[in-house]
């Protein structure tokens, strides 16, 4: 393989510069404010909690999406391996606070 070669299969790689990068600062800063707005207007607790997970969801969706758009990656399989591996950490994450809440720590 030529220099020109490698030089046009570089091109193609995603750009985590731009895709990563951009797609955290915008994800952990509005990202936030996702659940919350959610949860405003509803007061019966079961569906408040079915509808965070919707709104979370959804959002983790269209963040992944946008991220791998940005770097030129396939949209709809990493935007779901970004779903997937999110509930995967929450779940993890109320594990731990779950048996940190067991322990008495």
């Amino acid at each position: 393989m030529g220099v020109k070669e490698l030089d046009a299969e570089k091109e193609k790689l995603p750009n985590s510069w731009y895709g990563a990068s951009v797609d955290s600062a915008l994800s952990f800063s509005v990202g936030a404010w996702v659940p919350l707005i959610g949860a405003i207007f509803v007061k019966d607790y079961a569906v408040w909690v079915g509808l965070i997970i919707a709104v979370v969801s959804f959002a983790l969706l269209m963040f992944g999406g946008l991220g791998f758009f940005l770097g030129k990656a396939p949209i709809v399989k990493y935007s779901l391996r970004v779903l997937m591996g999110s509930w995967m950490a929450i779940g993890v994450t109320y594990g731990l606070t779950k048996l940190v809440g067991f322990a008495g720590f």
